[in-house]
């Protein structure tokens, strides 16, 4: 039997293999490039996250720079702050209004207000602290004479540079001065009489104490921002001014009766707390100052100012104010028109608004 081939379809018949071949071969080519791809991003992705790419650190006239690979990275120096400011706003008021009131009782207004700023500065072994407090407060009351009247009135400003020894004394100057801003009278009724007088006992820089001591200081941080700091000073002067010619008259204060200013030498030890938080929201600072005469050594003036501030909120605190102060060349005038050495005594509960800033 003859078969017969026709070379035309034998030629269709493999042309048609051959491009399904190619076609094919196509096809697993591009399915295994992409299984390639897949497998390369994953590989990276695997080392990328165990290599750790520590930076080189270059330090160029004091700034640090850090490269990576080629890439140059510039770090910014943290700036210093050497002085720290701040300081405190309060004011309270009182009011009382009666009238056609059967119990009796007089309407009254009462004032009191204060401004506390402090400036610290530290930088190297220096330290510079300055305090200003300043209070003010009025009462008004009708149905009496000379209807308002002086309640508080005291200006401290505290200044005190130091240079540091060893981690908490530094070899420190510090100059205290106090005072007040408005003429202080005493009130009186004479027998028989139903008028109130007034006698000046006090003016502004009437009296006025400037204090400069050198010594050494004692400086301590705690770990919840309360501090304490304590002077001792051997070199002491302090003057006691008297610009008002009457007062001056009279020997007011201590000073030479017509003198102006009355100079002291002696020595002096002054402590301070701030910041000292007694509980929560509740806050102490205060200070003490004791000074000595080398004339008449162991007769001490003392000054003492504490505040206890207890916080309801940003806004609203309640203020416990006291001061102390006594000086043997202070005589007292008694409403018997005597005058003697007497402890000096202020107290003050006000409840009211206060600002930090």
């Amino acid at each position: 039997m003859e078969i017969k081939i026709s070379y035309p379809l034998v030629r269709n018949w493999l042309s048609l293999g051959l491009k399904s071949s190619l076609q094919l071969h196509f096809l697993m080519s591009k399915y295994l490039h992409l299984l390639a791809f897949i497998l390369l991003c994953l590989s990276q992705t695997a080392m990328a996250q165990d290599r750790l790419f520590i930076p080189d650190t270059v330090l160029i006239n004091g700034d640090t720079l850090l490269m990576l690979g080629d890439s140059l990275l510039l770090e910014e120096p943290k700036k210093e702050i050497f002085w720290k400011t701040g300081g405190n706003y309060n004011l309270n008021i009182q009011q009382v209004t009666l009238s056609n009131w059967s119990a009796g009782g007089s309407s009254t207004f009462a004032l009191n207000s204060g401004l506390s700023l402090f400036a610290n500065y530290k930088k190297d072994k220096k330290v510079w602290d300055t305090q200003l407090n300043v209070s003010m407060g009025f009462n008004r009351q009708a149905d009496r004479s000379y209807e308002l009247r002086k309640t508080n009135d005291n200006f401290h400003f505290v200044s005190n540079y130091g240079r540091e020894l060893s981690q908490f004394y530094y070899l420190s100057t510090q100059l205290d001065a106090r005072t007040q801003l408005l003429p202080g009278y005493k009130y009186s009724r004479p027998s028989g009489s139903d008028v109130d007088i007034r006698t000046k006992i006090s003016d502004l820089l009437s009296p006025g104490y400037i204090q400069s001591s050198t010594g050494l200081n004692y400086r301590k941080t705690y770990t919840n921002k309360g501090k304490l700091s304590m002077i001792v000073s051997p070199f002491t002067g302090r003057f006691t001014i008297v610009l008002n010619d009457s007062l001056s008259r009279e020997g007011a204060f201590g000073v030479v009766p017509g003198e102006n200013v009355r100079a002291e030498a002696g020595m002096s030890f002054a402590v301070s707390v701030a910041d000292i938080q007694l509980m929560n929201n509740v806050s102490w600072k205060a200070d003490l100052n004791l000074f000595s005469n080398y004339e008449v050594f162991g007769n001490m003036v003392v000054n003492f100012n504490s505040t206890i501030q207890m916080k309801v909120n940003k806004y609203i605190s309640t203020r416990i104010e006291t001061v102390v102060i006594y000086d043997e060349n202070v005589f007292i005038k008694q409403d018997d028109g005597s005058t003697k050495q007497a402890i000096q005594l202020q107290n003050l509960i006000n409840f009211g608004i206060s600002l930090d800033f």
